[in-house]
């Protein structure tokens, strides 16, 4: 007799069940990397006819972070994408589209910004991707568009890694949380005052700071104390402060610096790009929809 059983909750079953004698082996199933999404890809794009050309490894780069089901959604979205527009067969750019409604949602084509929140928009977009372009070690851009979406953003830029990442070091974790400081310090320096269209940076940004210090190490007073600990890791991997109310406070206080000093950076870089940002921006205003080869084409333009 064999049995078979599987769980998102392990470290939720009792002991006696998980001890040796009772199911003698355990196989993890993590996220695909690269190589498999690019292969799962393959598989579910058997059922419908391509034009020949799809790049699955460019697709597999975009859809970094997506399970196999949600590969499997990116395949069927690109086939409705094509019968809607009448064609027989599944574009490249069917499927990058995809991939977008599954990260983002599908365009609102009936939200109508006011000018001057389109303007904003561009701006705070061009924000997020200048200053990544502008530090070492930051993913390239992909795509920056600001054509709302069902989810809820008016815009957003897509930075693609050339392949999967599994250590970041100090230097790059900070980056990225000026990048997503990037486009709330875009709106400082264009317009000087703020929106509330960087609440999802915002977010993303203390997440990242408070696991910096909290669970990577990365500040040197804690250094290697780990004062949180991750719960259900396949569920999304909520977190447990376990340290006294004084640290708590302590940690904080240097989440907020290491926020307010990437924030400050990403400001500085603007600043000194300025230039590029309103032309980019402008740019960006006209057509709505950029790729990451338009972007740098400008941004290198204006180096020369």
């Amino acid at each position: 007799m064999i049995i078979l059983a599987a769980t998102n909750r392990p470290e939720s079953l009792d002991p006696a069940l998980t001890r040796p004698g009772r199911f003698d082996r355990r196989v993890p199933v993590e996220l695909p990397d690269l190589k498999g999404r690019e292969a799962i890809l393959k598989v579910h794009a058997r059922k419908i006819k391509t034009d020949g050309n799809v790049d699955y490894r460019t697709i597999a780069r975009m859809a970094s972070g997506a399970s196999g089901a949600e590969l499997a959604n990116i395949i069927n979205e690109g086939a409705l994408r094509a019968v809607r527009d009448g064609r027989s067969a599944v574009t490249q750019s069917d499927l990058e589209e995809s991939v977008e409604v599954v990260i983002a949602g599908y365009q609102k084509k009936n939200a109508i910004l006011s000018d001057q929140e389109k303007r904003t928009v561009a701006y705070h977009e061009i924000g997020h991707a200048l200053v990544a372009a502008k530090q070492t070690d930051s993913a390239p851009v992909q795509k920056i568009t600001i054509i709302p979406r069902t989810s809820g953003a008016l815009g957003y830029t897509m930075q693609v890694e050339e392949g999967d990442k599994y250590l970041l070091t100090k230097e790059e974790m900070e980056n990225k949380i000026a990048t997503y400081a990037g486009g709330r310090a875009a709106e400082e320096v264009v317009f000087g005052q703020i929106s509330t269209g960087a609440s999802n940076d915002i977010e993303q940004a203390t997440k990242l700071a408070r696991a910096m210090i909290t669970r990577y190490g990365m500040d040197s007073d804690f250094d290697m104390v780990a004062m949180e600990t991750e719960n259900n890791p396949y569920l999304g991997g909520d977190t447990t402060l376990s340290c006294s109310a004084d640290t708590q406070k302590e940690i904080d206080k240097r989440v907020i610096e290491l926020v307010k000093t990437q924030h400050e950076k990403a400001r500085t870089i603007l600043e000194e790009n300025r230039g590029k940002l309103d032309e980019l921006a402008d740019f960006l205003y006209e057509k709505e929809t950029i790729t990451g080869e338009e972007f740098m084409d400008i941004l290198n333009k204006e180096e020369k």
